[in-house]
């Protein structure tokens, strides 16, 4: 794990070195930067596997070097399979270099990206990767299926500037970062950025299951030679489904991702927040530590209060499985002193997600892997819009219809160019909330989990150098939830996420857990603290309301968000937002409004 980042085109080393200092929270072990007059890499690493040695970026035969931010879950397994590799590691970055070695060593010529695609889908793992092959001058950029690992990019002048966060991106003075409206308008609509858009023009992601082969014209100037997908999320629903003779091996689907995800040399804990998934994850703790050969990982809960249902419900399934539980409160000043961290590493405009913080900060001081349940409730049709689909869809069109007329049209009718992040031409509420396994099939594709979900768990605990993992989103779970008919995700007559309420009542999970209805985690966690905060923020967020004009009438109903707009701009579209983050939100806002 860690934070990577490069140029294509006219590399400097000193912004490189500055790229590391960016992101050194992801990686505070070690940090390395290479480059020649093409390329630079620069690479901050927090030491997870091979802690000894693997240091990046990382050398192979023929020269190639690469940059690996994630986890190669089959590494070892690869490593059989191209044995003849001359392996100076027993890391998995060093899989990747043997795979593509072999890839290379059986073409007639130069890979396409296509050809990338397939050596990159036999990697079992989450990961960014940038790899430059310098015989063939093409550097790649790819991503893991699920877009678990984070990569974005941008044009500067004549280079192409990537980084694991759009904050290392400052490193070079000529960059200028901007508000990309019509990424906020669809954010503020759907409630997450959609696509490969970010918040800042010109910032875009490399797409979640694709390879970008990237080369230097005539002048030196980076293209885009080709892109070819490794992996596409489809939904292929069997006619039926028995739980009798089926649950069972959902539950075992899910048991190897948390024994392929204990994979580690470092302490690995478990996020519990006393919700269904979650719960599963500590369930299973037992058996999956005694199959991978690890120790049993211990627990981390935070809650505002001990009368607080997540903190109860969490103190349940520890001591009925027998983990260690660390159980910390909130301060009660946790929203007014974090919150400006909060908004400079979620890159984003969160505010209710506090929690994360404190509750990563104090995981780190004892391991440096995490398990949790991200990614269960889109698979599994978790949500409570999920189950009024018609009522999420008059939401999501009443503020559509609330934007500017301009923005409304490209959302809508047709433009959304691609190169500008965009995977489709228009984004229509009613046909996406048509029915469950369209808006599910959109959800994975387009931005809830990629964009919303796995960046806040990216983002805040790389904040506190803690790398979390997601064994909901291994490949034998992701396979036997997308073979659910969608009446056993949430159909008539049947609870929410019903065959993984099935399967989780094969575990000795108390029934009560097992039934547990889907709460907001944020608000969840903290409801009373974030009610309060917002009360007292009432009057300064009528004034970002009346700063941010245009934006006020898609706003209602989510006023919050304008507090983390304000954040916003002030930390990441002004000069050293990084320097200012233990400044007050007073101070922070005021710069925002001020004339």
């Amino acid at each position: 794990m860690c934070g990577i980042a490069g140029v294509l085109g006219h590399p400097d080393a000193a912004v490189l070195q500055r790229m590391n200092r960016l992101q050194q929270h992801r990686g505070p072990d070690e940090n390395d930067v290479w480059h020649d007059e093409h390329v630079g890499f620069a690479h901050a690493r927090l030491s997870i596997l091979d802690l000894q040695s693997s240091q990046q970026p990382m050398t192979g035969v023929e020269g190639a070097v690469v940059i690996l931010n994630g986890e190669i879950y089959n590494h070892r397994d690869l490593r059989a399979k191209h044995s003849g590799y001359p392996f100076q590691t027993a890391g998995d970055t060093e899989a990747v270099l043997a795979v593509h070695h072999a890839a290379r060593q059986r073409a007639t010529g130069d890979l396409s990206a296509k050809d990338h695609a397939a050596w990159l889908s036999t990697l079992d793992g989450m990961y960014a990767i940038a790899l430059w092959h310098p015989a063939s001058q093409e550097l790649i950029l790819a991503r893991d299926p699920m877009g678990i690992k984070p990569l974005s990019r941008t044009m500067v002048d004549d280079s192409l500037m990537f980084a694991s966060e759009v904050k290392a991106f400052r490193a070079d003075e000529r960059y200028v970062p901007e508000l990309d409206e019509l990424a906020m308008a669809a954010r503020l609509v759907w409630e997450y950025p959609l696509d490969g858009t970010t918040l800042l023009k010109g910032v875009h992601q490399v797409r979640p299951g694709t390879v970008e082969r990237w080369g230097l014209n005539g002048d030196h100037q980076p293209v885009l030679l080709d892109v070819a997908d490794i992996e596409r999320q489809v939904l292929d629903p069997s006619p039926t489904w028995d739980p009798t003779a089926n649950a069972a091996d959902l539950l075992e689907s899910f048991v190897s991702g948390v024994q392929q995800r204990l994979m580690a040399d470092v302490p690995v804990g478990i996020v519990l927040s006393g919700g269904l998934d979650s719960s599963l994850v500590a369930a299973v703790a037992h058996e999956a530590a005694e199959r991978a050969g690890q120790p049993v990982p211990e627990c981390w809960t935070v809650a505002e209060s001990e009368d607080n249902p997540d903190w109860q419900a969490a103190e349940v399934v520890a001591s009925h499985h027998d983990l260690v539980h660390h159980q910390h409160l909130l301060e009660a000043s946790a929203f007014e002193k974090r919150l400006p961290k909060l908004a400079w590493h979620g890159e984003d405009a969160d505010v209710t997600v506090m929690f994360f913080h404190p509750l990563f900060e104090h995981m780190a001081n004892h391991v440096k892997v995490g398990l949790c349940g991200q990614g269960a409730d889109e698979l599994h049709a978790g949500y409570p819009r999920y189950g009024a689909l018609a009522d999420h869809g008059q939401v999501l069109k009443q503020r559509m219809n609330a934007l500017p007329a301009h923005l409304n049209a490209a959302l809508l009718n047709g433009g959304l160019p691609r190169e500008e992040g965009w995977y489709g031409h228009a984004h229509d509420p009613e046909t996406i909330t048509g029915d469950l396994q369209t808006m599910l099939n959109f959800e994975l594709e387009h931005g809830q989990l990629s964009n919303f979900q796995l960046r806040l768990v990216d983002r805040h605990s790389m904040a506190h150098s803690l790398e979390v993992r997601v064994p909901f989103l291994g490949s034998d779970h992701r396979a036997a939830s997308y073979a659910l008919p969608a009446e056993w995700k949430r159909g008539a007559g049947r609870e929410e996420k019903a065959a993984l309420r099935q399967a989780a009542d094969l575990t000795r999970l108390p029934k009560d857990i097992v039934r547990r209805p889907k709460l907001p985690a944020g608000r969840a966690t903290s409801p009373s603290m974030l009610e309060q905060f917002l009360n007292d923020r009432r009057s300064q967020t009528e004034e970002l309301l009346e700063h941010y004009g245009q934006w006020a009438p898609v706003l209602k109903g989510q006023e919050e968000l304008a507090l983390g707009l304000g954040l916003f701009e002030s930390l990441h579209l002004r000069e050293d937002g990084h320097h200012r983050t233990s400044h007050s939100i007073d101070d922070l806002i005021a710069e925002v409004i001020s004339p």
